[in-house]
């Protein structure tokens, strides 16, 4: 018999058909109706840590379905994503009941639930020790089916609306970090930038707190204090366009805390220097009338050279589509306006849940932006470490060339030509001879450039890329191919140049390979890295996946990590001038001075520690911190302050064939806007040399901007931050 429309079943449907803005058909009613008795029943007695019933988070998720005008099954999916894992509901009655498709989606999201991600997202372990494999599971289940993702991102999207009512501070900060550098890269990645915004802001609440409330006044002074402004260019153009009978909406739109913050860190400005904080967007009936519209706006105020962007001709990757221009005001100051189609604003808000085209009987993986998309998985576990390298691949800064016939071709930005040989096809990178882009020769590792026209010359006697090919490119999917060319050809050449490595390793140490081989942190780097053999790990050695500075670096040992006991962090009058930087035991203004064995920056988890000389602020797993009495520790964190500069030390270890190495490493810090106080350079135990270089910089972001720009210059191997002159 037909289900009754009638209990909170048919409430939750007449909601979904609201937001959805259409009527159901009765079956579907039907469905949805039937989940929700399924979810109700099974996690009838299960609470949640705000006391609500758990029923309460799958109707969530499912009405956040909803909004993306997700399709019944994903929206059955949603309701029952937990009563599998939860509830112990065999996956065959969910089968049997509601079909394959929602079968595969609620198995797929339970199969990400079980990696249990946040268990590995501890401390260091944060980017050194996570299993990449996890993230790959989760790419594999996108390319199965993209309604598993897009489920898992609206279940992780409820959970962080919600994250205030979990007690535990540090269980918190853990879900946040993972939601900041897995889910939010990956919702980025297939485009939904309405949850990947709020992932990110959610994720910046949380793991900077002080940062993101004063962040947020500031914004909210500033818009107050811009309304009046923006109201009158919003008239402006309006009017125009009214004038030329241009069918348009015009909206305000207003830019991310985590992104004006993330802006502020990467470009070294203050608030005050972020210009587009608030752009007008326009969005109107077509592509032609997005052209028609450019040329208006141009024609009521100039544009900004080099500040036109056009997503139109030229989409990115993960499917965007629209036009960006900056222009100077009658007031004279720059004002940035985006104009795409309403079809346009639909992709760009969801991404590739704006393409629910399963129920008109097409099939989804024939569509080549999906093609690219879902095969995209396939090298990207060969060339990861760590977590960090995981998010950055996932939210890469792109740039787009073109083929001789015109094809747009995506790479990351700094990208050279043999990743663009490689990304037409593998073949044609391995018989890479030259290059021409825009008619001229250029070396291969010219960095490509937006709009540049690249022409690759084959040589088909070619024995096949080069090892030295790993020092220019940029894409890590170039680098696995490359590698995974060498594995195949070279298999013994590599491993024995690994073991030749590794010889150099033992002697230095003074230590038999045997020895070294089965020590833990060995073991420990081998599992790391995904090596299950010996010569599967000298093979890694030989070919520079494993690096002669990861070898030393797990060899060595490593400062400890200190956990100061709560009860122990007792506050301190202040006796001194009041300072502004940093908090101590929760009292601003109490004078310090920070300590040059660590140096701390902005952004470091820090520590205080009284003695006879004052309260000196350092690294929280300084190894001078190993001695000191617990009684003499207190709580400390900074404050929202990005006008200071600071003392880092850094060292980068060079390859001294390499010429001018050290004036390309300081010309980059130069651009980067961080000052040189001093540096030395000296010879290596291994042949190298190393820069050790003081810098003044503002923040731990700031340094890593540093640091990342110094990394891709040619024969740097290795760039590390230390605690002084090393």
């Amino acid at each position: 018999m037909p289900l009754l429309y009638n209990g909170e079943g048919s409430k939750l449907v007449s909601e979904i058909e609201k937001i959805l803005q259409k009527k159901l058909k009765r079956r579907e009613r039907e469905r949805i109706i039937s989940a929700y008795e399924l979810a109700r029943e099974n996690h009838e007695g299960q609470y949640r840590e705000s006391g609500e019933p758990f029923i309460s988070h799958p109707v969530a998720v499912t009405k956040i379905l909803a909004e993306l005008q997700a399709d019944t099954d994903t929206l059955v999916s949603g309701l029952l994503h937990d009563v599998v894992e939860d509830c112990n509901v065999p996956l065959e009655d969910v089968e049997n009941r509601f079909g394959p498709i929602v079968a595969k989606i609620v198995d797929g999201v339970t199969k990400i639930n079980n990696l249990k991600l946040s268990e590995t997202l501890d401390k260091a372990e944060i980017k050194s020790r996570i299993k990449i494999e996890t993230i790959r599971k989760m790419l594999l289940a996108l390319s199965s089916d993209p309604r598993i993702i897009i489920v898992k991102l609206a279940d992780r999207l409820h959970n962080m609306r919600t994250l205030y009512f979990v007690k535990n501070d540090k269980k918190r900060k853990d879900k946040a970090l993972e939601t900041l550098n897995i889910y939010a890269p990956i919702a980025h990645r297939i485009g939904i930038h309405r949850i990947k915004w709020e992932l990110e802001d959610l994720s910046f609440k949380y793991l900077y707190p002080n940062d993101y409330n004063e962040l947020k006044l500031r914004v909210k002074k500033k818009l107050h204090e811009r309304q009046a402004t923006m109201d009158e260019y919003r008239n402006i153009v309006a009017n125009e366009l009214r004038k030329h009978r241009v069918n348009f909406l015009i909206e305000g739109r207003v830019k991310h805390l985590y992104s004006i913050w993330q802006k502020m860190i990467r470009k070294n400005k203050s608030f005050d220097e972020i210009y587009d904080l608030i752009a007008l967007r326009i969005i109107t009936e077509d592509e032609v009338s997005c052209y028609k519209i450019l040329g208006i706006v141009h024609s009521l105020w100039p544009p900004v050279p080099g500040r036109f962007k056009d997503y139109i001709a030229a989409p990115k990757s993960n499917g965007y589509k629209s036009l960006h221009t900056t222009l100077i005001t009658h007031k004279g100051e720059p004002l940035e306006i985006q104009i795409r189609s309403e079809k346009m604003h639909k992709e760009a808000e969801f991404g590739l849940a704006a393409h629910w085209i399963y129920k008109e009987g097409i099939d989804l993986k024939e569509r080549s932006w999906f093609h690219q998309l879902s095969n995209w998985h396939k090298d990207f576990i060969e060339s990861f470490k760590d977590i960090e390298s995981v998010s950055k691949e996932l939210e890469t800064d792109e740039v787009f060339v073109f083929t001789p016939k015109g094809e747009v071709i995506h790479l990351p930005k700094g990208a050279t030509p043999i990743d663009f040989a490689y990304a037409i096809h593998t073949e044609i990178g391995h018989h890479l001879a030259g290059a021409k882009v825009n008619g001229k020769m250029v070396p291969i590792n010219y960095q490509l450039q937006l709009g540049d026209r690249v022409e690759i010359i084959v040589n088909k006697n070619s024995e096949g890329p080069s090892l030295d090919w790993l020092n220019y490119v940029r894409s890590n999917s170039t680098k696995a191919k490359i590698r995974r060319f060498f594995k195949t050809k070279y298999k013994n050449e590599l491993v024995e140049r690994g073991k030749e490595t590794f010889r150099k390793i033992s002697k230095k140490l003074a230590k038999p390979m045997e020895e070294l081989l089965n020590s833990e942190s060995v073991k420990e780097l081998m599992k790391r890295s995904g090596v299950n053999t010996e010569n599967e790990f000298f093979m890694k050695l030989g070919d520079g996946t494993i690096t002669m500075a990861e070898m030393l670096k797990c060899l060595e040992p490593q400062p400890i990590d200190i956990e100061i006991p709560k009860k122990l962090l007792k506050p301190v009058k202040p006796k001194q001038a009041l300072g502004k930087e940093v908090l101590i035991a929760g009292q601003s203004g109490i004078d310090v001075h920070f300590a040059k064995c660590c140096n701390p920056l902005p952004g470091d988890k820090i520590v205080a520690v009284i003695s006879s000389r004052g309260i000196s602020i350092h690294v929280r797993n300084c190894k001078n911190l190993i001695n000191i009495a617990a009684d003499k520790l207190l709580e400390a964190s900074w404050t929202f302050t990005l006008d200071g500069r600071y003392d880092a030390w850094i060292k980068a270890v060079f390859d001294t064939t390499e010429k001018n190495v050290v004036g390309r490493i300081l010309e980059k810090i130069e651009n980067k806007n961080a000052k040189v106080k001093k540096y030395y350079v000296s010879s290596g135990d291994w042949g190298q040399s190393i820069l050790a270089a003081n810098l003044l910089v503002k923040d731990i972001g700031h340094l890593t901007s540093v640091m990342e720009s110094i990394r891709g210059i040619r024969g740097v191997q290795a760039v590390a931050r230390t605690g002084g002159l090393p």
